[in-house]
């Protein structure tokens, strides 16, 4: 997949705000708030870039440029570790609904979601993961509990997925409790939403499968961007670190490293991009997305050791941003969960 010029005036424009507003320091500044992200970054996105309406068709008040331009979006983000209701609502919420295809639902829900006013969270999981779902559904009641939630604390609706379906609820609708989980990683917050005798509305029953897709889609966009922002910060480091006189990057070891860093983020790329734009279009090959699901891990697991090791201390300090995107590495790992390996062709 190669990015069309509207696509790529779309990311020099993301990253450009986000070079702006939502750099190392506003990224720091909004772990210290309730809801864990700059809430001022997350308006100026949504009103003079739009990208909570990308996905969302027009006819429901969304711009309707498609799911890849989302995703360029979602992997922006993760260069900088900002974690916005971008994922979770604008990704993940907006898709259920779009798969569920409730046309009475989209209407009411959809154009505010575009206009950054009203936030989703996807509540899917049980205790062991993304296997499972953790509510079950009697009638239009709501019973159980949904783990790692996203944004699902803070956010204006949930959507639950269950076994009998896709349902809709108020964040503050009586029966429900949400709690904050402390997780690994402190850029993005995740949250355990129970759900106690909750009357809640039937959306539809969206494609379970397609979504776990997305979602992996999702996070593998996140993960290309991390890697390639930890690739970009070993290079610069060791352009300025000098060691006998010259500069670490001069030693023909650590070349050989970032070459290797290098070849891992550009594959991943390719894998990525021929994914999401398969998934984007109808014609994906579920081989595609459980490749590049894994290949996404391994990357950028193993470039953020990398960036550790060559930064040396002062990566494992709090000041620094390696030791960020080594949690987000591990986190995004576990994260809707990941194919089996190793991968098998069906016959």
């Amino acid at each position: 997949m190669s990015l069309t010029a509207e696509q790529q005036e779309l990311v020099t424009t993301v990253r450009a705000v986000l070079a702006k507003h939502g750099d190392s320091a506003a990224v720091r500044r909004g772990l210290e708030t309730e809801r864990g992200y700059d809430e001022q970054l997350w308006k100026l996105l949504c009103e003079q870039v739009g990208v909570a309406a990308l996905a969302i068709p027009e006819e429901f008040g969304g711009i309707g440029a498609g799911l890849v331009e989302a995703l360029l979006v979602v992997e922006e983000l993760g260069r900088t570790l900002s974690a916005p209701p971008m994922l979770g609502s604008a990704v993940l919420g907006v898709q259920a609904l779009l798969l569920a295809g409730n046309a009475e639902v989209n209407e009411r829900l959809l154009p505010e979601v575009a206009e950054g006013a009203r936030t989703l969270a996807l509540c899917w999981a049980g205790p062991r993961g993304w296997d499972s779902f953790g509510v079950t559904a009697s009638g239009e009641t709501l019973s159980g509990t949904a783990h790692y939630v996203l944004d699902g604390v803070h956010a204006d609706t949930l959507l639950v997925l269950t076994a009998e379906g896709l349902f809709e609820l108020d964040g503050d609708a009586a029966g429900v409790t949400r709690t904050t989980l402390v997780t690994q990683d402190p850029t993005r917050k995740l949250a355990r939403i129970d759900f106690e005798a909750a009357t809640a509305r039937p959306v539809g029953r969206p494609n379970v499968n397609r979504l776990r897709e997305i979602a992996w889609a999702a996070v593998i966009a996140e993960q290309l961007g991390a890697a390639e922002q930890c690739l970009d910060m070993t290079v610069e480091y060791t352009r300025s670190r000098v060691q006998f006189g010259r500069p670490i990057g001069s030693f023909q070891a650590l070349k050989h490293r970032m070459a290797d860093m290098y070849v891992l983020v550009e594959s991943t790329r390719s894998i990525a991009y021929l994914a999401i734009a398969g998934l984007a279009a109808g014609a994906l090959e579920p081989i595609d997305i459980q490749a590049a699901r894994l290949h996404a891990i391994d990357t950028f697991q193993s470039v953020v050791s990398e960036t550790v090791q060559m930064h040396g201390g002062i990566a494992i300090t709090w000041e620094h941003d390696a030791h960020l995107f080594f949690k987000r590495a591990h986190a995004d790992a576990q994260l809707f969960g990941a194919p089996a390996r190793p991968l098998t062709r069906p016959a």
